[in-house]
């Protein structure tokens, strides 16, 4: 399990408000840039039936003439980290970007959305995923589909499409016959197929909890449910907007996706249907694991209370015995030298406090015995 350290907050991963912004009141469409942004990455791949090539690129101008060199080929152009607001700038000259479009992309918390342009499509998708502290990370990927060519622009270097980069290297299959209406659909497939995973390990994640919560409930495990309750609204959240987004492709009379692919779409939303039910599941299972924890803390404390009570009770007519014989009356006026026989005799007995000892002991079996009776001694 992740080795999460929570200190009255929560990571940062895990905030659901940790968008940004440009400042109130600044003009639309300016690309502010963070200090830390990465610098920039551009790989190309171009393919048709015959061909295939591949090869990073060091600026805009080699993407152009690869494109133009190979117009007939399919395209996928990726720009990974937004380090160079030059080049995003030229982005948007070169292929009819709107600057609000691209203000969009710069803004990493973006809804999942399909806009239509006469120049392209513009779409944005969640990317999903567990980082090294089993925590999720919440990323976000831009897409412009024209004819022949697709970009895609994310924020970090993280690789999401190793699979669809060994389907084009193979060539098996439809992709390197396909449109790139068909590439864009390859990649927001495997980015909604990634999803999963997700909840397969949110679900045994959510067995290892239950189990711990019908043997030994902690305050880490409070924590952890709280966690994944977190990650299960970050999840819902984005896969409700994909449905949504994929819907719209299905609805859209745009000449950049094609009717043939549109059928592809339909089993991309049906799985967004079915990673929504699973969400669904998983959050009442999640909401149930919350009222276990509290009933076994309730639990425990009742057992806590029971022994305490039990252990008072046992001590009470101990306690009023010895008070009793505290008080330490005298047998004989001091004064007068006549016996008081009705003042304690015990005191002066030979055998007083043996015997009152073994009443006291026999008193506390005999409760006991009444208590086990009774099945105030169990452990349930």
């Amino acid at each position: 399990m992740s080795n999460l350290k929570i200190k009255g907050h929560l990571p940062e991963s895990l905030r659901l408000w940790k968008h940004k912004r440009t400042s109130p009141g600044a003009a639309p469409g300016v690309i502010n840039l963070s200090e830390d942004a990465f610098s920039p990455r551009l790989h190309v791949t171009s393919y048709s039936t015959e061909f295939l090539y591949e090869m990073p690129c060091e600026s805009l101008d080699q993407v152009q003439e690869r494109i133009k060199k190979y117009p007939e080929m399919i395209h996928w152009v990726e720009l990974k980290g937004f380090g160079d607001k030059s080049l995003l700038e030229r982005f948007c000259y070169e292929y009819n970007i709107h600057r609000l479009e691209m203000e969009d992309v710069i803004n990493t918390y973006q809804r999942p959305k399909l806009e239509e342009f006469d120049e392209h499509l513009f779409i944005v998708t969640r990317l999903l995923k567990m980082n090294a502290g089993n925590t999720l990370k919440n990323d976000q990927l831009s897409l412009f589909v024209t004819k022949n060519l697709v970009i895609t622009i994310q924020e970090n270097y993280d690789e999401h499409f190793d699979a669809v980069r060994i389907r084009i290297r193979s060539g098996k299959g439809h992709l390197r016959s396909s449109s790139a209406d068909y590439l864009s659909y390859t990649l927001l497939d495997s980015i909604v197929d990634t999803y999963f995973p997700l909840l397969e390990v949110l679900g045994e994640r959510l067995d290892e909890l239950e189990d711990e919560l019908f043997t030994k409930p902690t305050r880490r495990s409070l924590q952890r449910i709280q966690q994944i309750k977190r990650e299960l609204i970050i999840l819902r959240r984005a896969v409700f907007a994909e449905r949504d987004k994929v819907n719209d492709i299905l609805r859209s009379t745009s000449d950049f996706i094609s009717d043939q692919t549109k059928l592809y779409f339909r089993d991309t939303y049906d799985h967004t249907i079915q990673v929504m039910d699973l969400v669904e599941s998983y959050k009442e299972i999640t909401a149930s694991l919350m009222d276990i924890y509290l009933s076994s803390v309730s639990n425990k404390l009742n057992q806590v209370m029971k022994v305490l009570a039990v252990i008072s009770t046992i001590f009470i007519p101990l306690t009023f015995i010895v008070g009793v014989y505290g008080m330490n009356f005298p047998n004989v006026d001091p004064v007068t030298g006549v016996a008081l026989n009705l003042n304690m005799p015990e005191l002066y007995s030979p055998y007083g406090y043996v015997g009152v000892m073994l009443f006291m002991l026999l008193l506390v079996m005999v409760q006991l015995y009444i208590f086990w009776r009774k099945g105030w001694m169990d452990k349930t």
